[in-house]
Order: C-alpha cells, then structure tokens, then sequence
C-alpha cells in the first residue's frame, strides 16, 4: 500500500516525546568554492542542512530549550552580543518600541536591556525567565520577539533589528585559517548546523532543540530559500549565488547524497 505525505506526517513524533531528535552523528554532504567576493577566502558549506526541510516552530510545536517553558522557544537564556556594534544597533531600535507593541517597556526604560553575563560579555535582560524582548503568551501586543515584530511591521528583515545570534540561528558561521601545502594561506567560511554541539557541553542539556527534531521537519522549502536573507547577509549575495545553484543542483539530482534524517523520507 502506498504511503502518503499524510501518513508519514502522522507517523512522527510528536515535539518532545521520545525518538523526536535524531542522533547527532549522521553522514554529511559538504560543498567547498571560492568566495567570488575575496580571492582569499573559500567557503565550506553543508549541504545535509542547508537543503533540508527544517522551519522554525516557535508557537506552534516548539517544546523550547527549558521544560515547562515552551513558549519562550530558545529565548529563555537572552541573546549574547557578537560585538559592541550589534549591542547599539539593538538598544537603538528597543527605544523605538512602545508599550503597546512591547510586555516589558518599562522594565526596559526602567533598568536598561543590557547586564553583564557570567562570562564578562554583554547579553539582553532576562524578566521573569527569558530575554525582556520576549513578549509572553497573552499580551494584547502579540507573542514573541517585540524586535522581530516591530521589523515585520515596516516591512524590513527581522535581522535588522535582532540580535545577531538570534536571526542567525539556525545557521552556524565559524572561521577557520587553512595552511595549504604551497605554501598559501586562505580563510575558510563554514556554513553549517547549529546543533545542540554548538552551545557548548551544555547543548546536551537543553530540554529539546529543533534542528534535530523531526516534527520541524517537513517545511515546503528548504533552509537556503526560507534563510535566504540571513544567507546573503552571512555570506554576501555573490557567494549565496553560487551556494543556491549547487543546492539546486544537489535537489533536482536523481540522488541526494546524505540526507537529513530528520526529513520525511
């Protein structure tokens, strides 16, 4: 008997319960080209993830990262600044927001939305157990980021307004200075997962993450379309240019190479 998309949906797991995540240790496609921006850069890009189907689930499935918290999705530690640039760009567009469209102006006008984190860098507030932007299921304005929906209702990119970890997730960018046996040297660029591992030890410990989950799976498109912005911004347009045509190309394939498990078959 045939098996239809219905069936294979209704099979899953539901989010959380056991056997949702896959293993973390799965085969891999990789693809590695020149920056067509900078001589003297190369990319590395994974393309399991980057053309499977994941979506961000965030009100309608996501558990979250803490149990009994899965409104806050992954917003219940803050975000940590990437640098004092992206600190001012957020703390610019906070003062734009207003007590309407924002749960927590006035803590926010009240004790700032900066603290030192444990480790000596800079990271949002935390109120009541999750970032001070989080808008909490309930509030007349809306649920969920206050950023994130101030910038849909000017009809620009949420990564703008966002911390950079938070519209770049999930989307990992490390940098990597390779030694070549003539003697050059390139910077190389990898695109890929951000999977439990990429917290740190403490990834282990989160109650659920997405990315492995196969209840975020099952998207209409895959990651290099829906993250296209975020990519481009990564990456520059002439470098996600390339990246698109090998994902298109690994797509309409006969056979596509290392899947992601966490896909429908």
């Amino acid at each position: 008997m045939a098996v239809t998309k219905k069936d294979r949906k209704a099979a899953l797991p539901a989010p959380g319960a056991p056997g949702d995540e896959v293993p973390a240790d799965f085969a891999r496609a990789w693809i590695e080209f020149a920056d067509p921006a900078d001589e003297d850069q190369v990319f590395r890009c994974d393309l399991t993830w980057l053309t499977s189907r994941w979506n961000c689930l965030f009100a309608r499935g996501c558990q979250g990262i803490v149990p009994g918290r899965a409104s806050d999705g992954c917003c219940s530690l803050g975000a940590h600044f990437s640098d004092e640039d992206d600190q001012a760009r957020v703390v610019a567009h906070a003062a734009r927001l207003t007590p309407e469209t924002w749960q927590f102006h006035a803590a926010g006008a009240r004790n700032g939305v900066v603290k030192s984190a444990r480790d000596g860098e800079r990271q949002t507030r935390l109120v009541d157990g999750a970032c001070i932007f989080l808008n909490r299921p309930g509030f007349p304005g809306g649920e969920g980021c206050a950023l994130h929906a101030l910038a849909l209702r000017e009809g620009r990119e949420p990564l703008e307004l966002k911390p950079d970890v938070c519209w770049q997730l999930p989307i990992r960018r490390t940098y990597d200075w390779i030694d070549r046996p003539d003697g050059t040297r390139v910077l190389q660029m990898t695109i890929g997962e951000y999977d439990r591992r990429a917290w740190g030890s403490g990834g282990h410990d989160l109650h659920w993450w997405c990315t492995g989950a196969r209840s975020a799976h099952g998207a209409g498109d895959p990651v290099y379309v829906s993250y296209r912005p975020e990519l481009i911004e990564l990456m520059g347009r002439p470098g996600y240019d390339v990246l698109a045509g090998h994902c298109e190309t690994r797509l309409t394939g006969a056979l596509a190479l290392a899947p992601h498990p966490a896909d429908p078959a």
